[in-house]
C-alpha cells in the first residue's frame, strides 16, 4: 500500500511511525512533515490545504490511503474534494467529510447534536452580536467561572474561562462585536463550568461500527501545577488510572454509542477518528468537546500502545469492514513529555541546535517542530519534540521519560516536570 499522511507535528510523526511498522506498507509520504517524519517516510513539500496539489500527488504516486492528521483540511472538506472526483474517489480518505467534521468545526453544531441525542454535556446557550444583551443576561444567570467558546476553529485559542463577570461580558463583546477570532467568533457558545478531571477518549469508526482506542490525559497549561497559559499540550499519560472499567462502561454507553447512532440517524457518513474530550464529574463522564481527529500530544502515547496493524484498521474504515478487525493494546503505561522553546506559548526563537538525540535508546522521540540543517537538527516551532516511554506503571514510565529528556538540550529549552502529578496511581 502507498500512503500519504497530512500534517507536520508530533501527532503525524507518531502515526507515521506506526504506519511504517505495517507489513502492508510500500511507500509512506508525509506532507509537509518534519525532521522526524523523514525518518519513517518521505517528506513532500505540499501545504495541507492545497487540495488540488494533494490530489495530483495522490494520482501520480498511486496513493491508496490519504490519512489526514490536522482538523483544518477536514473542516474545509478535503474528503468531499476527493469523493467528488472520479479518479480520486478511489483513494481511501481516513478522516470525516465536511458535514461530519462540524463536530469539531462548530461548537454550536456539536452542542445541539449532544442535546438532541441526550449525550451528557454542560448546559449552554449560543449567541451572536444580534442578541448580545441576551448573552449578558445569560452570563448573569450563571455562577463563576464563565466559559466562552468561539463557534469555529480558532487555532486552539477560542476558549476563554474567566472568574470575573464584568470581564466575561467584555470578552463576549470582544468576540462578537469586535470579531476577536474573526469568523470563528461570529457565534459564541456560553456554557456552565464543570468541575472535574479531564481525559481524552478516542474511537476509530467506519460509519457503522467503531473500535475504542486507549484513553489518555493531556496537560495543556505551560506551568507546573497546571498554571499559566494554555498551550497545544505539554505532555500526556495512558492509561488513565481513574478510567476504570465501570467509568469506561459509562463512557461507551452514555457517550460513544449515542454519538455513533446519532451520526447515523442524521445521515452523516463519518469515517475516521473521533476524539471525545471528556471531564470526570463525580465519576460521571461529560463531553467538553468533540474533535474530528486524534489529539496532540495524546497521540504520542495512544499510538505506541496500539499493538494492531494500523493499516488494517484504516482498510476497515475505508471498506466499512472495521467490525471484522481486532484492536489490541499494549498493557504497559506510556508517558510523553513535550520539550518546548523558551517563551512558548508567547514569543520564542527558532533555529536552536538540538543535541543529545542520538543518545536515546529506550524511549521514543516524536518530533513536533524540528527541521534538518545538514546533519544537524534545529527547532522550528514552539513545541519541539516529545519523549515517550513505556513502563510497567506510570511512575516507572515517567522516570524513564524524564531521564532521557535530561539528555536532550537546546538553548532555552523547557519542559514540565510534573506530568501525571494529579492522577497518582492507586496503591496496591
Amino acid at each position: 500500500m502507498n500512503v500519504l499522511l497530512l500534517g507536520s507535528g508530533g501527532r503525524e510523526h507518531a502515526i507515521g511511525w506506526k504506519i511504517a511498522q505495517s507489513s502492508q506498507i510500500d511507500k509512506l509520504f508525509i506532507a509537509p512533515g518534519n525532521a522526524g517524519t523523514n525518518q519513517v517516510g518521505t517528506n513532500v513539500d505540499l501545504k495541507i490545504n492545497d487540495f488540488e496539489g494533494i490530489g495530483k500527488f495522490c494520482l501520480k504516486e498511486k496513493i491508496d490511503y490519504l490519512v489526514v492528521g490536522p482538523e483544518k483540511p477536514l473542516v474545509d472538506g478535503i474528503a468531499d474534494y476527493f469523493a467528488a472526483d472520479k479518479a480520486l474517489s478511489k483513494v481511501g480518505v481516513i478522516g470525516p467529510n465536511k458535514e461530519a467534521a462540524q463536530l469539531e468545526g462548530s461548537k454550536d453544531f456539536s452542542k445541539k447534536f449532544m442535546k438532541k441525542y441526550n449525550i451528557p454535556t454542560a448546559k449552554y446557550q449560543t449567541f451572536t452580536k444580534d442578541n448580545l444583551e441576551e448573552g449578558y443576561a445569560y452570563l448573569d444567570s450563571l455562577k463563576a467561572p464563565y466559559v466562552l467558546k468561539a463557534d469555529g476553529l480558532a487555532a486552539g485559542k477560542g476558549v476563554v474561562i474567566l472568574d470575573d463577570l464584568d470581564k466575561a461580558k467584555e470578552e463576549l463583546n470582544s468576540m462578537l462585536s469586535d470579531a476577536k477570532f474573526g469568523d470563528a467568533s461570529s457565534k459564541v457558545v456560553i456554557e456552565e463550568f464543570l468541575d472535574g478531571v479531564e481525559l481524552s477518549v478516542f474511537v476509530i469508526t467506519d460509519g457503522q461500527s467503531y473500535k475504542i482506542l486507549p484513553e489518555a490525559k493531556d496537560y495543556k497549561r505551560i506551568g507546573e501545577g497546571d498554571t499559566g497559559l494554555n498551550t497545544g499540550g505539554m505532555g500526556a499519560v495512558s492509561p488513565v488510572p481513574f478510567a476504570t472499567l465501570g467509568f469506561m462502561d459509562k463512557v461507551e454507553n452514555q457517550v460513544i454509542i449515542p454519538t455513533i447512532k446519532g451520526l447515523k440517524a442524521e445521515g452523516i457518513d463519518y469515517r475516521g477518528f473521533i476524539f471525545f474530550g471528556l471531564i470526570n464529574v463525580r465519576r460521571d463522564p461529560y463531553v467538553i468537546e468533540y474533535n474530528c481527529r486524534m489529539g496532540d500530544p495524546e497521540t504520542e502515547v495512544v499510538i505506541p500502545r496500539l499493538k494492531s496493524d494500523i493499516l488494517e484498521l484504516f482498510e476497515g474504515v475505508a471498506t466499512q469492514t472495521l467490525s471484522e478487525r481486532d484492536v489490541l493494546f499494549d498493557e504497559r503505561t506510556a508517558t510523553g513529555v513535550m520539550m518546548v522553546s523558551g517563551g512558548y506559548p508567547g514569543e520564542y526563537k527558532k533555529e536552536k541546535t538540538i543535541s543529545g538525540l542520538t543518545g536515546i535508546f529506550d524511549s521514543m522521540i516524536f518530533h513536533a517542530g524540528t527541521k534538518q540543517d545538514g546533519p544537524t537538527y534545529v527547532s522550528s516551532g514552539g513545541r519541539v519534540l516529545c519523549v515517550t516511554s513505556y513502563g510497567k506503571n506510570q511512575e516507572k514510565s515517567l522516570a524513564k521519560t524524564y531521564e532521557n529528556l535530561s539528555k536532550i538540550s537546546f538553548e532555552d529549552a523547557y519542559y514540565r516536570k510534573d506530568i501525571g502529578f494529579d492522577i497518582p496511581e492507586p496503591k496496591k
